[in-house]
């Protein structure tokens, strides 16, 4: 890439220092000290064949480019929505390159076919309103057709997610994340309130709630393959922003204004590692919103499991309240029986993975 670089700067170094030189002598003729008819012929010439040569050069470097690029872009998406969104994107580039190929190779094609020529005398041609309106209509229901595509697909993803998507919670801070999940038995994200964070309770679990009594954190985030997942986003401090790459998920998480979104995986953990040929391989849940001194480190593990395996794993997972018993207190009268039966007979060790998030000190 250096390498093309290097090689473009020199081409057009010498197209400078050509044109530069070309202005000089276009001053002299000004100035009453005219070349031969041979010369500018000459010169035309030149002109017109380095126009050529230049579309010719441009095209190859554009191409390298791209195939030098490939191993760059985009991994396979892992998502419904990823993979329309691919579609979108590769169908808007290809109509925009074609268009732009086309208009290009017919702006140099006529600067090297209309070069001057003292035999030849222009045509006058001021108007032709056909022409004009072809190539406006024809661009215009292009275009319409690529927003209204874009439209439509934008519209499924930011639609009310399914009825039986599995809700999980993501919290952005300073330099980590939360994730919270709907417990077992009610399937329901209890209430948050930022007053009631502490050393421990670090969302502010509201024990008043009693959808709240169930839910449980984690450090990793585990997704089913096959079934739709709403994301809740919240942030606590400055702005951050979910990104899931394979997913092809990406939304801002904002203070004091939740955000959402709605996908469906459909390539396990297992799956891609396969397709990748790497057996350590493990999506990953980034943030791409520069936050802070530990953004860079700002990210967590993310397995998308078979639904039977997910099952099993949200089934194993304790409750923040089996895990912090104190909190017990928290909860009004009216509502302690039934959160009695999260709290242990005996106390249970703290684990630290369903206890608190991954984050960057």
């Amino acid at each position: 890439m250096n390498y093309l670089v290097g090689l473009l700067s020199v081409v057009f170094f010498i197209l400078a220092i050509t044109v530069i030189s070309k202005s000089l002598k276009l001053n002299k003729n000004l100035s009453g000290e005219n070349e031969s008819d041979s010369a500018l012929d000459s010169h035309n010439n030149t002109n017109a064949v380095g126009f050529l040569l230049f579309w010719l050069f441009g095209t190859i470097a554009g191409v390298w480019s791209f195939l030098h690029s490939k191993p760059d872009f985009l991994p396979e998406a892992a998502s419904a929505h990823g993979v329309k969104t691919d579609s979108m994107f590769w169908i808007s580039m290809a109509v925009v390159t074609f268009a732009f190929f086309i208009t290009n190779t017919l702006l140099f094609f006529f600067a090297f076919q209309y070069r001057n020529d003292k035999n030849r005398k222009a045509t006058f041609y001021p108007v032709n309103h056909k022409l004009e309106i072809i190539w406006t209509i024809i661009p215009a229901i292009v275009m319409a057709i690529l927003v209204f595509t874009g439209w439509r697909t934008w519209r499924d993803i930011t639609s009310q997610a399914p009825s039986n998507a599995v809700v999980i919670e993501i919290t952005g801070h300073q330099f980590g994340w939360y994730v919270r999940y709907a417990g077992n038995d009610d399937s329901q994200l209890g209430n948050i309130n930022y007053k009631l964070i502490d050393e421990t309770n670090s969302l502010g679990l509201d024990f008043t709630d009693k959808n709240t009594f169930d839910d449980f954190t984690a450090s990793e985030l585990h997704l089913p393959k096959g079934v739709p997942v709403l994301l809740k986003i919240r942030a606590q401090d400055v702005l951050h922003s979910v990104y899931l790459p394979f997913q092809r998920v990406k939304m801002d998480a904002v203070p004091g204004m939740p955000t959402k979104f709605w996908f469906t995986p459909t390539i396990s953990t297992d799956e891609m590692r396969a397709k990748l040929g790497k057996k350590d391989f493990n999506f990953k849940l980034n943030c791409t919103e520069i936050c802070g001194r530990g953004h860079f480190g700002m990210a967590i593990t993310v397995f998308v499991d078979e639904p039977a395996d997910y099952k099993k794993w949200v089934s194993e997972q304790k409750p923040f309240l089996t895990m912090n018993p104190a909190y017990l207190s928290k909860v009004p009268e009216n509502l302690k029986a039934k959160a009695s039966k999260y709290i242990p007979a005996e106390p249970i060790a703290a684990d630290s993975t369903a206890t608190e998030a991954v984050s960057v000190k």
